[in-house]
């Protein structure tokens, strides 16, 4: 099994599900002791802002603020550098301990020794 698991999440609340889904598999590996890094990128940035997972629904989903909580506590949040310019959002404007990089980061993250990459 892989020592660290790279997420990196497109869908926001244009396909609920599949948002749903990486947040819930991020949440799970934190608290299965995994380390773990989710990639905001797509309509996913949006929930980089303070309030944002707060309006997203989805029936028999676990609330997104609770998933969202559990990933900064135990993992890292990380908001694509292309995807916050095309939506003006700047270091300034997002949750504290979301950071914004580029997909050089990206790259070197997922390509670490026993780490699984995953993108929904």
């Amino acid at each position: 099994m892989a020592k660290k698991l790279v997420i990196k999440v497109t869908a926001g609340a244009d396909a609920p599900e599949r948002c749903s889904q990486a947040f819930t598999v991020a949440a799970v590996a934190v608290a299965s002791g995994v380390e773990v890094s989710l990639w905001l990128t797509g309509e996913s940035s949006w929930f980089a802002l303070p309030g944002r997972a707060a309006e997203f629904e989805l029936p028999h989903a676990a609330p997104l603020p609770d998933l969202l909580d559990s990933i900064l506590a135990g993992g890292r949040l990380t908001l694509c550098t292309q995807c916050a310019a095309r939506r003006e959002i700047t270091e300034k404007d997002v949750i504290e301990g979301v950071r914004i990089a580029g997909a050089q980061v990206f790259v070197q993250e997922s390509l670490a020794d026993d780490t699984q990459a995953l993108v929904y």
